[in-house]
């Protein structure tokens, strides 16, 4: 009798499954049908073109097994630039993450004309990344750049210099320019996660004697883990993917000197006329990524089964 009684729910349980499976359907079709068109099948595509010949003018010749993959890791400028997309993706989210922190405890404080801050907070990421990046471009100007101009007037240096072309400092004002942009998104999910800790904690930790950073440190900053978590791997991702800011103020130039893996393999595959290293070095770029959202989705999980 037991088991039937068993066997009768999960059949309920089952066809329940059913119905809302198809009647959901009908609204997740749309997004399931675009995610097939816009992600899957071009990824797909790139890693089948990756195993094929290709000319210079862009036409699929014959199959080529792993030529493509033997010729990108004999090419020498791979490694310096992979080794300075590890620095560019670790390098910018330490320090976004280690600004983030003190900026959303000081926009999560009580103070007139705290909503006016926010608003100038959030436009640095609000604005277009291009937008940015070329006014940044203008800042650092070598003749007519505010920077050379103010460090002139103040007379730290005496003649102009060439920021942006320099291959001794292009690279980190680049980084310091995506940290500029990466730090108001981080700094607004640090405040949501401290905006739910619940008041009733930190009044009991006040009450008790403790000092606002004794309170910052044992009860805020443990309590701010899991946004921590996700804010930190969301940079991660949209580091690593970043376009913009390296090439529309050097086109990762002099030379490779400001390269990471996603500029080069545009530049192998419109500028170099290379698509076979360039859909290779772009299969390498997806297995990345893929890897950061594995992490993602698994912080995600644990964070909810917290919950």
């Amino acid at each position: 009798m037991l088991a039937k009684s068993t066997a009768a729910k999960s059949k309920k349980q089952v066809a329940t499954h059913d119905v809302s499976l198809a009647s959901a359907l009908p609204w997740i079709g749309p997004a399931l049908v675009l995610i097939a068109l816009v992600v899957i099948w071009p990824v797909i595509e790139l890693v089948r073109i990756s195993f094929t010949d290709i000319s210079a003018a862009g036409s699929l010749l014959d199959f080529n097994g792993l030529t493509n993959y033997r010729e990108l890791l004999a090419n020498p400028d791979i490694y310096p630039v992979a080794r300075r997309t590890i620095l560019w993706v670790f390098g910018i989210v330490f320090f976004t993450v280690i600004l983030s922190l003190p900026t959303a405890q000081l926009i999560n404080q009580n103070f007139p004309g705290r909503k006016y801050v926010r608003w100038a907070l959030i436009f640095p990421w609000a604005a277009s990344v291009v937008m940015t990046s070329m006014i940044w471009t203008w800042i650092l100007d070598a003749y007519s750049g505010e920077l050379n101009l103010t460090l002139t007037q103040l007379g730290l240096i005496s003649e102009p210099v060439d920021w942006v072309n320099n291959p001794g400092s292009s690279f980190y004002f680049l980084m310091a320019v995506a940290v500029f942009v990466s730090i108001p998104f981080t700094s607004f999910v640090l405040l949501a996660g401290l905006q739910s800790i619940p008041n009733d904690i930190i009044e009991a930790a006040s009450v008790d004697g403790a000092s606002n950073w004794q309170i910052y440190r044992q009860i805020k900053f443990p309590l701010l883990r899991n946004a921590l978590l996700i804010a930190t791997i969301i940079n991660l991702i949209n580091v690593f993917n970043s376009f913009p800011i390296i090439w529309i103020m050097t086109r990762g130039g002099p030379g490779y000197d400001t390269d990471t893996t996603t500029t080069l393999a545009y530049k192998l595959a419109f500028i170099e006329s290379n698509m076979g290293q360039s859909t290779a070095l772009g299969v390498f770029n997806f297995i990345v990524i893929m890897m950061i959202v594995g992490l993602y989705l698994r912080v995600t999980k644990a964070t909810r089964t917290e919950i």
